[in-house]
């Protein structure tokens, strides 16, 4: 099966640090496509600010902004590149 992959930076601002560990699993299930990532922790606002640069399968990229969107006091959201290549999955 052939599908496109992506290239975006998903941004997410966190406003309950409760809910850290539970995105940080979901970051670390998608592990082997993130090419990079930056968090800046904002003391004045009490909200962390955090950049996730992928490479990944859109309906991956997709899925995993929508599921850490769902975590409370979680905001996330996607900007897609034009860059596509279509990768070849088996299974």
């Amino acid at each position: 099966m052939n599908t496109q992959k992506r290239v975006a930076l998903m941004s997410i601002i966190v406003s309950d640090t409760a809910q850290t560990a539970k995105l940080n699993e979901y970051l670390h299930e998608a592990s082997e496509y993130i090419i990079g990532r930056m968090g800046i922790p904002y003391r004045e606002r009490k909200i962390n600010i955090i950049s996730v640069a992928v490479d990944a399968p859109q309906d991956l990229i997709s899925a995993l902004s929508g599921k850490i969107g769902k975590l409370p006091g979680v905001t996330s959201r996607t900007t897609y590149s034009d860059v596509v290549s279509s990768v070849s999955i088996q299974g």
